[in-house]
């Protein structure tokens, strides 16, 4: 199992490796064992660090830090300021150096950071460190994304960010339970329950963080793990999926991504699915905590939304990838999440609105790993693709802000939840705008090769030119 066997592989005129199907699926689970586990952690961690601001607000930082008002809406909502604007940056960055050092990098900046908020004594110095923890995670959600991009096609996208990002969900599970537990912690070492969180979790982050210096892999053609026969196979089957696309560094490639006004209607998309994420992040226990739970139950009663949305994360992206279209399954979780969202605001009893959370949570999660593996799969060239996905998700993230104010005025929070059912209904709109001008666009393109007698053999001429190529086709 560890080389290309003879009798899977044949050899083209091109001295190209083609494989049938289960060996093919075999090299590309090997890559998944040795990428999926670093990334999926690493966004557990990374999601766990920025939403535990929700379990230690209910396990009682806002009455030690006086977070009365809009304190600690302005505390969680300032973190996606500094967050949403580095992104770009550390995308590029990322492309200039070795994802086996940056990555791990920004991890053990945040960890400490994370870990040193477990010092906040009060509401000032709380901003502050949120500003900071901002600042250090903006790199890894793009990056991770952009790193993908470079190891799988298109066609095998969908379900690998699914993978990782279904750990959002799990952190969110996990922190509840986390907090459930590290909350009776209280007075150990003259510190409060809700500051151990911060620094547990924080020594957690800094330690995953130093492992995977040593072991993260780089690129399909620097990794150790894969035979020369494997890696030329991955490197052809990518040249391929590029349809030939230039993958050098070249700021027009930049000025590509910005000037796109499809980059701009997918980061309408991801919005109006972001502000619904954060907003289950940041106030999950807090909603379930006022239909009349006390804390310490809402902190576990918090954990099946996201078990649910986990779950369906998953199942959507595989089969996302399966049937090779992005946009329907975007707008059928945004329905579900949409009638969760009516059932809080209608409901007056906790079963109802409990159902409804679930529904919200399961139904929203899973669109936002296919809203990017759209996003990166339908731009094309290398820096490009890690341009836009950062926009997308820099800019997108901006959404975090109105999640942070929406929810003000309990119990019943129809502020909030009216904002959210505006947003979903927002991603409704312009995925199906998305569908209609890719299907256009592909149209257009395949008129053209058939009248200029297009094909791929001259796919060089066309390789500064991104997605605008003839030959390059966009997935509904």
């Amino acid at each position: 199992m560890g080389s290309l066997r003879k009798d899977s592989i044949e050899s083209n005129s091109e001295k190209q490796i083609v494989l049938n199907p289960s060996e093919r699926a075999r090299i590309l689970y090997k890559i998944d064992w040795h990428l999926l586990p670093f990334v999926t952690v690493f966004y557990l961690l990374s999601f766990l660090d920025r939403a535990n601001v929700g379990n230690a607000r209910v396990a009682g930082m806002a009455t030690n830090l006086s977070l009365t008002g809009f304190r600690y809406n302005i505390a969680a909502a300032v973190f996606f300021i500094p967050y949403s604007f580095a992104e770009v940056p550390s995308n590029i960055a990322l492309k200039l150096f070795r994802p086996s050092r940056w990555i791990p990098s920004i991890m053990v900046a945040w960890g400490v950071v994370m870990t040193l908020m477990c010092l906040v004594k009060s509401y000032q110095s709380l901003v502050v460190a949120r500003a900071f923890l901002g600042l250090a995670e903006a790199g890894l959600f793009p990056g991770i994304n952009y790193y993908i991009c470079l190891w799988y096609p298109r066609s095998e996208r969908s379900k690998r960010i699914a993978i990782f990002f279904s750990s959002a969900s799990v952190a969110g599970a996990f922190g509840g339970l986390l907090a459930y537990g590290i909350e009776r912690m209280e007075g150990v070492g003259g510190l409060h329950g809700w500051q151990w969180i911060f620094c547990l979790e924080g020594i957690a982050t800094v330690l995953v963080a130093t492992f995977s210096f040593f072991y993260m892999h780089d690129y399909p053609e620097t990794a150790k793990f894969l035979t020369e026969p494997e890696r030329l196979y991955i490197m052809n089957m990518l040249k391929q999926d590029a349809n030939n696309l230039s993958s050098r560094f070249d700021t027009q490639f930049v000025w590509q991504a910005i000037k796109d006004y499809k980059t701009y209607v997918q980061i309408l998309i991801y919005l109006g699915l972001l502000v619904p994420g954060y907003a289950i992040a940041l106030f999950s226990p807090t909603i379930i905590n006022e239909l009349g739970y006390t804390a310490a139950n809402a902190q576990l009663l918090s954990v099946p939304p996201f078990v649910a949305g986990a779950i369906a994360t998953i199942i959507v992206g595989v089969y996302s990838d399966k049937h090779n279209l992005r946009g329907p399954y975007i707008i059928g979780g945004a329905l579900v999440s949409l009638v969760g969202y009516i059932l809080l605001y209608c409901s007056v009893q906790a079963g109802p609105s409990y159902v409804g959370a679930c529904l919200a949570a399961a139904g929203n999660y899973p669109t936002v790993a296919v809203v990017l593996a759209w996003a990166g799969s339908n731009a094309g060239g290398d820096l490009k693709r890690g341009v836009v996905l950062a926009m997308v998700i820099g800019l997108g993230n901006l959404g975090g802000i109105c999640s942070s104010f929406i929810y003000i005025d309990p119990p019943r929070f129809h502020i909030g939840h009216g904002t959210i059912m505006g947003f979903l209904s927002l991603s409704i709109i312009m995925s199906l705008f998305a569908m209609w001008d890719y299907s256009r666009l592909n149209k257009k393109k395949e008129a053209l090769c058939l009248a200029g007698n297009i094909t791929d053999d001259i796919g060089y001429e066309f390789q500064d030119m991104g997605d605008t190529s003839p030959l390059f086709r966009y997935t509904i």
